[in-house]
């Protein structure tokens, strides 16, 4: 499924694809707790990628490539149980315009687990499982 460089073309070439089961765009991570539960259905079903950095038109938009890991590390650290099994790449794009500088893009490779399921914890501290059903992530 994947080439074999995780590149610029690589990202443009997932842009052309719509959000689904086993794909989701992001602009930012701005709550923990809700990527937290993308991972985990992600996980828990066939996984997937979280393009990191991108608008809702589709469009490269960058983002600061260690504030990005930061939440998500953060966020499988604190609400995944058991963590989700996660790559972490770091894109570099080169800019349409040449006065801007180059744009980043985090993608999240999500591993589906095979034994245990990975659960979110919420605030009152019980878990919850999701699951992906076509480009949303519902509870099981």
């Amino acid at each position: 499924m994947f080439p074999k460089k995780l590149d610029e073309d690589f990202v443009n070439l997932l842009l052309k694809e719509n959000e689904g089961l086993k794909l989701e765009y992001k602009q930012q991570i701005s709550s923990q707790e809700k990527i937290a539960k993308t991972l985990s259905a992600m996980s828990n079903t066939a996984g997937g990628m979280i393009l990191i950095g991108i608008s809702d038109q589709r469009k490269i938009i960058g983002i600061d490539p260690e504030e990005e890991r930061y939440m998500i590390a953060a966020a499988n650290e604190s609400f995944c149980l058991p963590k989700a099994n996660l790559e972490l790449h770091v894109i570099s794009i080169d800019p349409d315009n040449p006065y801007e500088g180059e744009k980043y893009v985090l993608l999240v490779i999500v591993h589906a687990t095979q034994d245990e399921r990975v659960a979110v914890k919420l605030p009152d501290g019980s878990l919850k499982i999701y699951r992906r059903v076509g480009d949303k992530s519902l509870a099981s």
